[in-house]
């Protein structure tokens, strides 16, 4: 085969490593500005969230904005309103079966919960994109959890929160609401025990 015949099958090499040299830094560009917020306000919109260097956003306590309406029917069919959890510290959880770091964090939220139960700590699952309830009932019982989720295949429990609360496109995420259902702080990525704990512990210790 001459040199000329063999420069064609270089020069496609060289631009498919190109494009895989591309496509990796773009993916790395978009992971970095997903998670180059600490220390700023965080989100869209007057929330008065400042965002950590560890992910976790929180909002002083009189500046923090109630929770809109939370109500609906869970995966198992019963009916769920947030509202009568008022005078408990509220951890909703917003999860997919599909979502591959909703099942890696999902022994966190199981344990957290289990081990805080007995002090004033519930928690709710807001399960999103799942088109029927069948895979979302088959990821809780494959973790362990035994708290309600309330089933929100379409997000517009999500889109009820003051803007900048949420990002729809942020799964999975966490709020914690105080014992007067105020949103006080929050993470729109995954949380490891420690992070999870972190969350709720300046919120349990308020009076």
């Amino acid at each position: 085969m001459s040199a000329a015949s063999r420069a064609p099958r270089r020069t496609n090499r060289t631009r498919s490593r190109a494009a895989a040299l591309t496509g990796g830094a773009v993916a790395a560009a978009l992971l970095l500005s997903a998670c180059g917020s600490g220390g700023k306000s965080g989100g869209a919109g007057d929330t008065g969230f400042v965002t950590g260097s560890d992910g976790i956003a929180t909002v002083e306590k009189g500046s923090r904005a109630q929770a809109p309406d939370l109500s609906g029917e869970t995966i198992d069919g019963k009916q769920l309103d947030v509202a009568d959890y008022k005078g408990k510290i509220v951890v909703l959880n917003v999860w997919g079966s599909w979502c591959g770091p909703c099942r890696l964090e999902a022994k966190n939220f199981v344990k957290v919960s289990e081990d805080l139960a007995d002090q004033g700590v519930q928690f709710v699952g807001i399960n999103t994109r799942d088109t029927s309830t069948t895979p979302a009932i088959a990821f809780e019982k494959a973790h362990g959890v035994e708290y309600p989720s309330l089933y929100d295949p379409t997000g517009k429990l999500m889109l009820r929160f003051e803007k900048g609360t949420l990002n729809p496109q942020a799964i999975p995420s966490t709020l914690v609401l105080d014992r007067d259902g105020k949103v006080a702080s929050r993470s729109l990525a995954a949380l490891s025990e420690a992070n999870l704990r972190k969350m709720i512990k300046p919120i349990l210790a308020e009076k």
